[in-house]
């Protein structure tokens, strides 16, 4: 296929290299047109199927599927709408997947602005960090019709080891507010936990040997526990991002009046580790907050 990638960050840089890897044509643009050449210098060694394009409609003209990963929803509408956004340069019947975590109202936005051009649209999140992306094991969240996820099933298989549809446009978005709600307590009982083992004296290394092959095993113990106690906080998904996902995810929960007291909380915490000057962060930093104590 002859795909767009916008958007080469911590996550879209690899992401844009797997597609190519997969035997894809792409053409990427970057908002910091250097990022784009030093991905082409980097990542397809001279590969004739890769190229940069100065502006998002550029990148999109001819393109089978357009790949969006920005940072927030003004971003991602900056990047799409206008003379120079994606939707003003892509053919009709092509297909634009938005990989940017947003809101779900800016989902169906999107949605109705393909339809209205007869252009088809996925919302598509994901979930994996930085490493995820860079290993090609990303997981992936789609919202929208069964018929175009089928279709490009060969590239999300690209960088994805799950990728799932979850309903119709916006779906996707939802459940990756799941995910969000999830890691925020996990993150903060795990960090709790830590800092409780320390205060008692216990071998962090063997506490953790042993409780991670019981039922209080996850994916955050087994992989920031041991750099949490080191004070080790570099591993992609920043404290600022972490708390723009839960912003969409609280404003979220007041249209559909859910409760959530302790993703509210821990959302606080973070701003108090961003206060500190954490913002960059990963999200593991919360145990920052109690080993001040």
């Amino acid at each position: 296929m002859q795909v767009a990638f916008i958007g080469l960050g911590a996550m879209g840089y690899p992401m844009a290299a797997h597609v190519l890897s997969g035997k894809h044509s792409v053409t990427v643009y970057n908002r910091t047109g250097s990022t784009a050449h030093r991905w082409l210098d980097e990542k397809t060694n001279n590969h004739p199927d890769a190229s940069i394009a100065d502006t998002p409609v550029l990148a999109a003209k001819n393109a089978d599927v357009v790949l969006m990963c920005v940072g927030n929803d003004d971003d991602v509408r900056s990047v799409v709408y206008g003379d120079k956004g994606v939707l003003s340069g892509m053919k009709r019947g092509a297909i634009l997947i938005d990989h940017t975590t947003t809101s779900a109202e800016l989902a169906i936005e999107l949605g109705k602005a393909c339809a209205d051009k007869g252009l088809r649209f996925l919302d598509a999140p994901v979930s994996g960090g930085q490493a995820g992306a860079e290993n090609g094991k990303l997981t992936v969240m789609l919202g929208g019709e069964q018929s175009i996820y089928e279709q490009v099933i060969p590239i999300l298989d690209c960088y994805a080891q799950k990728h799932a549809l979850m309903g119709g446009v916006g779906k996707g978005q939802l459940t990756k507010m799941v995910n969000q709600i999830c890691i925020a307590g996990l993150v903060q009982g795990l960090s709790e936990a830590l800092h409780f083992a320390t205060q008692a004296g216990l071998d962090i290394r063997q506490v953790v040997d042993v409780i991670s092959k019981g039922a209080a095993q996850s994916w955050q113990m087994e992989n920031r526990a041991h750099t949490m106690v080191k004070n080790e906080f570099d591993f992609g998904f920043a404290v600022d991002w972490m708390r723009k996902d839960l912003d969409i995810v609280l404003n979220e929960a007041k249209r559909n009046k859910s409760t959530l007291p302790v993703t509210a909380l821990v959302d606080q915490f973070y701003a108090q580790v961003q206060a500190n000057g954490g913002g960059r962060f990963d999200t593991s930093s919360l145990i920052t907050l109690l080993n001040k104590h």
